[in-house]
């Protein structure tokens, strides 16, 4: 884990109610500030669709990329992991739409969600209804939902989809070109309120330019800053384990590789393809030809040298109920492939202990066809010869349930659950 442990803070909040006074107090400092700002009041909500009043634009806007600098900045220097901040998964159409209802609900309420809330706790009456037709659109919606989830969740579906993925240019790049169209948005705004609103923008505060140059400063030193390398980022991860008495244990990544903490036996990966509760991928880091000589059934073929380019996928279908399982003839290739998806982000991933050629030792003894290779074999080769390339054909590529019901093995692999669902909206 990085130095600053989300996953750590997530697990602490259920064991120490403290954690839910800081959560308290954070909401209650956000609805503050959004009252305190005229959220709370629909007139000033609504003047923004008319250009008189455009504070929602600047406030939220603002803040939205004020976090944005500071959250690229930790990234680049190492202090938070960006794979485990939520992001919203991407559902294009259903997302249009949604934001189109949603639009016009707010110009003809005076409010969104969050502001509404606001509203309803300082005692406005139209904020009060606004949040009763709120909680009302959820229920319809739950009620109806059966009629249209294949498509709102099927339409333009994305996935983890960022805009460093849409435009294909570095974090700091679309960080600084983010920022430096927020501003030229808020010097729009203000002009169309000094002629739709007649505000007098002599009346403005002189340190709001300063504050905007120092936003676009801290934003150009983010590409400066650069982002971590899957490397750097390996180098500095730590991961939980439970021990025997309970209790957890953080260890470095080399530690688990040194202490043998991530190569689960043939047996146990055999026993976790056959558990409910859990969804088993296996991957299959060697190369094309040993993979279609033979393979475990259900393996997945993904050639150590083109690893990166399933790595979006597996972050975007991120669950917390899914355990990788990297294999290669032997360790080493699949023990570069574990560096790889770690530092990446990839979680709950280990490696078929002593590869395929300890899978074929294990539950190869009653598969007549395949036969041990006689006198040396180098790293990472096949020890054993097949009379044709059946792949997962071979008795030994799925063996029967039946005949292993009773394996005995000493367990290695643990879920490590991060965070998988947060909010969202405005305000």
């Amino acid at each position: 884990m990085y130095p600053f442990p989300l996953q750590a803070f997530q697990a602490v909040s259920a064991e120490n109610p403290w954690t839910y006074v800081v959560f308290g107090l954070i909401g209650f400092f956000f609805g503050y500030i959004l009252e305190l700002s005229g959220f709370g009041n629909s007139k000033k909500l609504a003047a923004q669709f008319y250009f008189r009043d455009l504070t929602v634009l600047k406030v939220m806007f603002g803040a939205i990329v004020t976090a944005m600098v500071l959250l690229f900045a930790m990234i680049g220097l190492g202090i938070l992991d960006y794979s485990l901040v939520y992001v919203n998964p991407t559902y294009l159409w259903s997302g249009i739409l949604g934001g189109l209802i949603m639009g016009v609900g707010f110009i003809v309420g005076g409010f969104c969600p969050g502001t509404s809330l606001v509203s309803a706790f300082t005692g406005k009456i139209d904020g009060m209804f606004f949040v009763l037709g709120v909680l009302t659109g959820i229920f319809a919606f739950g009620e109806t939902e059966w009629m249209y989830d294949l498509w709102w969740q099927t339409s333009g579906a994305l996935g983890r989809f960022t805009l460093m993925d849409w435009l294909g240019l570095p974090a700091g790049v679309v960080v600084t070109l983010v920022v430096a169209m927020a501003l030229f948005m808020f010097w729009g705004g203000e002009q169309l309120e000094r002629i739709f609103g007649k505000r007098d923008l002599t009346q403005e505060p002189k340190a709001r330019v300063y504050g905007a140059a120092a936003l676009f400063l801290a934003a150009v030193a983010v590409i400066f800053i650069g982002h971590p390398s899957p490397e750097q980022k390996y180098s500095k991860i730590t991961i939980s384990r439970d021990q025997a008495d309970g209790t957890k244990v953080a260890y470095h990544t080399d530690e688990l590789l040194v202490n043998r903490q991530i190569f689960p036996s043939p047996a146990e990966v055999y026993k976790t393809m056959f558990t409910n509760t859990l969804v088993t991928v296996l991957v299959d880091v060697r190369p094309e030809a040993d993979y279609n000589l033979y393979h475990i059934n259900g393996a997945v073929n993904v050639p150590l040298e083109k690893l990166e380019t399933i790595l979006p996928r597996l972050l975007a279908q991120y669950s917390p109920r899914t355990v990788y399982v990297v294999m290669s003839n032997d360790e080493t290739r699949a023990i570069e492939a574990w560096k790889k998806l770690i530092g990446n982000g990839v979680s709950n991933v280990y490696v078929l202990e002593g590869g395929i050629n300890n899978w074929i030792a294990y539950f190869g003894k009653d598969d007549p066809e395949i036969q041990p290779t006689p006198g040396p074999v180098a790293d990472e080769q096949l020890r054993y010869s097949f009379p044709s390339v059946l792949g997962a054909r071979y008795l030994s590529s799925y063996p029967n349930p039946q005949e292993y019901e009773e394996l005995e093995y000493e367990p290695k692999i643990q879920l490590q659950i991060k965070r998988d669902k947060s909010g969202g909206g405005c305000g």
